[in-house]
C-alpha cells in the first residue's frame, strides 16, 4: 500500500484538528493542503518509524509551528513597534498550546504519550497543559446556547454538558423552522446542530437561515463527519462525531467561543 493510501482515511480528520486550532476552515485547510505538499516534496521525511496516522499529524504539527514562526518574525512597517505589535497580534490568534494538548486527546482521541510526540514535549507536561487549557475553560465568558437536536436523549445529555460548563441553553430545537424561531427569539452566543432532523429537514439549512440573520459560532455534531470533512465546499469549521465523549463536546465549545471573543487588532 502506497503512503498516500495509508494517510487518505486520515484526511478528513486531520482537516477537523486543522479547522478547530484556526478557528476557520479556509485556513484549516490551507495548512493540511501544505502538509500534504511537504510530503509529496520530501516523502523521506515523513516518520516512518509511528503509525501513519501519527506521522501525518507530527508534519502537521511541524507545518503549524513553522508558519506561525515565520509569521510572527515579519516586519509589516519596518520599526520596531509595529513588528511587536504585529507579532503580538498574530500570536493572539494563534491556539496556545494548552489548547493544542487538549484538542489532540480530548477530539481526537490521542494519547498523551502520543499527544507529547506531536508536540514535541513530554507525556507528563501534556498532562499539565491539558490542566491548564481545562482551567481556562473554567474561566471563559459564558454564553447562551441554542441546541438543535431531535434525539431526545442526546438533547438532554448536551444540554446537560452545556450547562455543567456554566453556559446557558436558550432552547432545544427538533425541527429547521424551529431552530429559526428560537434563534430568532432568543439570539444564541453559540449554536450547536445536528445534522439530520426530526422533519427530515437539515441541521446545515437550519444554521444558513440562522447565520443569514446574524453572525454566530457554530459546533456541528454528526454520525458521518467524513462528509463534512471533504475540504472540496463550505463545510463547518467545529465538528463532534457522534458518539461523542463529554470531553469532545466540552473542548469544541471551549475552542469555538475562544475564537468568538478574542478581540484581535486588524493587521
Amino acid at each position: 500500500m502506497s503512503l498516500g493510501q495509508k494517510l487518505a482515511p486520515h484526511l478528513p480528520f486531520l482537516r477537523r484538528y486543522a479547522r478547530a486550532l484556526t478557528g476557520s476552515q479556509t485556513q484549516g485547510d490551507r495548512y493540511v493542503r501544505a502538509t500534504l505538499e511537504a510530503i509529496v516534496a520530501a516523502p523521506e521525511e515523513f516518520p516512518r518509524d509511528v503509525d501513519p496516522r501519527l506521522g501525518l499529524y507530527r508534519m502537521f504539527q511541524a507545518i503549524w509551528t513553522s508558519a506561525n514562526y515565520d509569521e510572527t518574525a515579519q516586519d509589516d512597517d519596518g520599526t520596531a513597534e509595529g513588528q511587536e505589535a504585529v507579532a503580538r497580534a498574530r500570536l493572539a490568534r494563534m491556539t496556545p498550546l494548552s489548547r493544542q494538548a487538549l484538542l489532540l486527546t480530548a477530539m481526537e482521541g490521542f494519547t498523551p504519550e502520543d499527544a507529547a510526540y506531536l508536540i514535541e514535549v513530554d507525556s507528563q507536561e501534556v498532562e499539565q497543559l491539558v490542566t491548564e487549557a481545562l482551567s481556562e475553560i473554567e474561566n471563559q465568558t459564558r454564553a447562551r446556547v441554542l441546541i438543535i437536536e431531535d434525539e431526545p436523549i442526546i438533547a438532554m445529555d448536551i444540554e446537560t454538558i452545556v450547562r455543567d460548563l456554566g453556559h446557558d441553553v436558550t432552547g432545544v430545537a427538533v425541527t429547521r423552522d424551529e431552530a429559526v424561531a428560537l434563534a430568532m427569539e432568543d439570539r444564541p452566543g453559540l449554536v450547536l446542530a445536528d445534522i439530520q432532523l426530526a422533519d427530515d429537514s437539515s441541521g446545515i439549512d437550519a444554521v444558513k437561515d440562522i447565520l443569514a440573520k446574524f453572525e454566530v459560532p457554530v459546533i456541528f455534531i454528526t454520525a458521518f463527519p467524513e462528509r463534512l470533512l471533504t475540504g472540496e465546499r463550505p463545510e463547518p469549521t467545529f465538528l463532534i462525531t457522534k458518539p461523542f465523549q463529554r470531553s469532545t463536546v466540552k473542548a469544541a465549545i471551549s475552542q469555538a467561543l475562544f475564537f468568538d471573543q478574542a478581540t484581535v487588532p486588524a493587521v
